[in-house]
């Protein structure tokens, strides 16, 4: 212990010096948006990295699991191309229901939390590949989030099994509309809350996106009812949503690039300032 306190006084000059450096970095960075998002990108960049080396070895193990899900979607989408009318017609985009007008790039996960109240998800391709803050993410099941961050390389997504994640989706058969959230409880559900009281549900009615932005297109999957609650107090359905995908086991993934998307926003951004 008296090493210590010397080795504290023989360099106090130095270590305060180092203490004020780093403060000074804090606030600096802390203050100035350029800064502060350049920090990002260098961490997104870093910790990618050290993802993508980690994900190579349990992709490496898990080999078996995911010959089984690219066989049973490899099956699905064989199906629909011999139940096609006209065989001669190939999908013009990538047989995934509810996805149109739009370009898909395609990723892969290489690290996915769900054992907290806000997870994360990251991916193999960034800024280099075109992929931009809030574009959604889907796979052949269904929704996965929304885009957060990006780095040259990589980019970190926003997952549906997180507290602050809030997606416009609606009852398939009748078109009510609600906002789907996480109550932080299971991987396995999600929340649709206020639905309106005239809406006719059952359970197992399919959940799908609404289509009321410009990050999802209408119609893709998310889940089915699997409880229907009334809010005493609002009088509207709060429903417990079963998730067609396994969240805890994503592998590969496309995110959806709109080609209305910019349109959209413009004409919005011009209403908006008139």
């Amino acid at each position: 212990m008296q090493q210590i306190f010397n080795f504290i006084f023989k360099n106090s000059n130095r270590l305060l010096f180092l203490l004020l450096l780093l403060v000074s970095l804090i606030l600096t960075i802390q203050s100035h948006s350029f800064q502060r998002s350049k920090v990002i990108s260098s961490a997104n960049f870093l910790s990618g990295g050290v993802y993508e080396r980690i994900n190579r070895v349990s992709e490496y193990l898990n080999l078996q699991t995911q010959n089984e899900i690219l066989a049973n979607e490899n099956a699905r989408l064989k199906s629909q191309l011999f139940n096609i009318k006209d065989s001669s017609l190939v999908p013009s985009v990538d047989s995934i229901e509810g996805v149109g007008k739009v370009n898909l790039i395609f990723s892969k996960v290489i690290h996915n939390s769900y054992n907290v109240y806000e997870n994360y998800i990251t991916i193999k391709g960034g800024e280099r590949e075109g992929i931009k803050p809030d574009m959604g993410v889907i796979n052949s099941l269904g929704i996965i989030g929304i885009i957060d961050k990006t780095s040259e390389k990589y980019a970190t997504i926003v997952s549906i099994l997180n507290r602050k994640s809030q997606i416009n989706a609606k009852i398939k058969k009748t078109n009510h509309f609600g906002s789907l959230i996480w109550d932080g409880k299971s991987t396995g559900f999600v929340q649709l809350i206020d639905v309106p009281r005239l809406a006719a549900i059952r359970k197992g009615d399919t959940i799908v996106t609404g289509g009321q932005s410009v990050i999802f297109p209408e119609n893709i999957n998310i889940g089915t009812i699997d409880k229907i609650y009334i809010d005493n107090q609002t009088n509207y359905y709060t429903l417990n949503v079963k998730l067609f995908n396994d969240m805890t086991n994503l592998g590969h993934v496309y995110i959806i690039k709109s080609k209305d998307r910019e349109e959209i926003i413009n004409l919005e951004n011009q209403t908006k300032n008139e």
